[in-house]
């Protein structure tokens, strides 16, 4: 018997099925470019059987005889089973599981397929499967009765399939992405189920099985409408590092959860170039150290910017930036690299006052004995007595330089020290007798309290020198001053009188600033000369955290 009638309920029941195919088909040819091997297989074993099965509804569909629909139902059921392995493959690749690679669960599934094939190609003699008629409500066509075995497969399918579905969904929940679309389209791939049901149970949809429309719609949307975030999703699977994800031209396309608080502007910046939205980061990624700096409520934060082309087949199709944190790393080289320079320092301080020592003493002994040869005993004591101060005063700067590598340490631990106590601390270990000191504000600075006082000491000894008769404390919203009113700048820069090995105002108080610098530098601190300030020497602490006290009332 021959059928030729196609009416307008069959035609949109074919087109359907033969969209999926098509849809199927096109995305096998995508997917065959997805880079990483197991992925590629999966997805392709998917989307090939899934099209097969497709075509093959077609074929029940438009078949002209009873026997070719039969046929096609028939090859339908046989191919269509064979998606669910594809499915778990892919799931299993895609979720970074190990279940696919287990030699033992694919000789039971391969088994359990065949069995299950070899029950439907007997059907024809044992009709337990299923069994059909031709119908011609709403359309003539093939009506399939199906038996028990049909249902216990169906309902071990569908169990078997929503274990894939809950690897997808526990990743898609556990990624810091927004997956809102991609699980919008998982959703969709299981909404043919219902249509199954309604099919089965009422008149109202055709029994008939829908689930290759809803993988086709899955192929279309993680292939076409979200690949990048559907790829992107598994390349940075298991990554806690901030990702942005940025197309071919260099527009930002999307980016994770950890990228959104380094970077909340990204918010506001989707779709436009990183040059424009985070300006920074495009200066990094050319230098051959591309570490960000970035503030943050815990203070400067460090991130090792790399990227890397991100391709689909031969094509690429944008660039994944990751932000790696190597805050402590990074802290850690640049205080290598102070405690390095500060070693430089100490050598050339070292070398410099030993040079000079050498020559005072070497100096006054040799007029001592000059003195002798003259008979002047007087004068040749007194020579010898400079001689041995300047042995006294080396003593004293060694000390000093001791106790300085040990203060030149990184502060690790902070407290909030009143000023007033530091400056106390540090007065009294300063001989100054001609020196008044006076401290204007009150508050609190977050510090080591021991190193604090240390660069105190240096400030007032530096004022000493420097033939100050007054020295002032200033409390400021970023740290503090120490001005005196002794000898302006003059001529001498900032770097000058910060650096070892100097001599500024004199050989004596060369080296109390540079410690001062120091110990500033360990806290994270700036410390710089006001060279605008004419009336003496105003030294500026910037950088530091300061509480003020509230003014008293009158």
């Amino acid at each position: 018997m021959a059928i030729s009638n196609i009416s307008g309920p069959l035609l949109v029941y074919a087109l359907a099925f033969g969209t999926a195919a098509v849809a199927c088909g096109v995305s096998v040819l995508r997917a065959r470019k997805v880079e990483d091997p197991e992925t590629r297989r999966g997805l392709t074993w998917l989307f090939a059987t899934t099209g097969g099965w497709a075509a093959f509804q077609v074929g029940t569909l438009v078949a002209p005889t009873p026997d070719l629909m039969y046929l096609s139902y028939l090859l339908s059921l046989t191919v269509g089973l064979a998606t669910v392995g594809g499915w778990l493959y892919f799931c299993s690749a895609y979720t970074d599981r190990m279940f696919h690679r287990k030699s033992a669960y694919r000789r039971g599934a391969l088994a359990a397929y065949l069995s299950i094939v070899a029950v439907k190609a007997t059907n024809p003699i044992h009709q337990l499967y299923f069994t059909t008629e031709v119908v011609d409500a709403p359309f003539t066509h093939l009506a399939v009765s199906h038996g028990t075995l049909h249902w216990i497969v169906s309902g071990l399918s569908y169990a078997l399939v929503a274990v894939g579905f809950f690897m997808l969904l526990e990743m898609f929940l556990e990624v810091d992405y927004d997956t809102r679309g991609l699980g919008g389209v998982a959703a969709l791939t299981g909404l043919p189920v219902v249509f199954d049901v309604v099919g089965a149970a009422t008149p109202i949809l055709l029994d008939i099985n829908y689930e290759p429309i809803g993988v086709a719609v899955f192929a279309i949307g993680v292939l076409y409408l979200f690949e990048e975030r559907f790829l992107a999703i598994q390349l940075t699977d298991g990554v806690d590092d901030a990702v942005v994800y940025l197309d071919t031209d260099g527009h930002i396309r999307d980016f994770n959860g950890s990228a959104l608080e380094i970077f909340p502007e990204l918010s506001d910046h989707r779709e436009d170039p990183i040059s424009t939205a985070l300006p920074g980061i495009s200066a990094v990624l050319g230098d051959e150290e591309p570490i960000l700096e970035c503030d943050s409520e815990d203070g400067t934060r460090y991130y090792l910017v790399s990227d890397t082309a991100f391709s689909l087949g031969q094509a690429d199709i944008g660039q994944l930036v990751v932000f790696t944190d190597v805050t402590e790393t990074e802290r850690q080289r640049r205080d290598l690299d102070r405690q390095n320079e500060q070693l430089e320092g100490f050598a050339a301080a070292i070398r410099h006052e030993l040079l000079n020592t050498l020559q005072i003493v070497a100096g006054q002994v040799s007029i001592a004995s000059r003195s002798l040869d003259d008979g002047d005993v007087s004068a040749a004591r007194e020579s010898l007595r400079s001689a041995s101060s300047a042995g006294d005063r080396m003593e004293n700067i060694v000390e000093d330089l001791s106790a300085l590598a040990r203060h030149g340490q990184t502060v690790e631990r902070t407290q909030w020290v009143d000023l007033d106590a530091a400056v106390s601390t540090a007065w009294n270990r300063v001989e100054a007798e001609d020196l008044s000191l006076s401290v204007d504000g009150e508050g609190e600075i977050e510090a080591d309290a021991g190193r604090l006082a240390a660069l105190l000491r240096n400030a007032f000894t530096f004022a000493a020198h420097n033939d100050a008769d007054e020295v002032t404390v200033s409390l400021r919203e970023d740290g503090f001053a120490v001005t005196d009113d002794g000898d302006p700048p003059g001529d001498a820069t900032a770097e000058e009188f910060m650096e070892y090995g100097g001599a500024v105002p004199d050989s004596e108080a060369g080296m109390t600033l540079p410690n001062l610098k120091t110990i500033a530098r360990v806290h994270g601190w700036n410390s710089t000369i006001d060279t605008d300030y004419t009336d003496g020497v105003r030294i500026v602490i910037s950088d530091a955290s300061v509480s003020q006290a509230a003014p008293q009332a009158a």
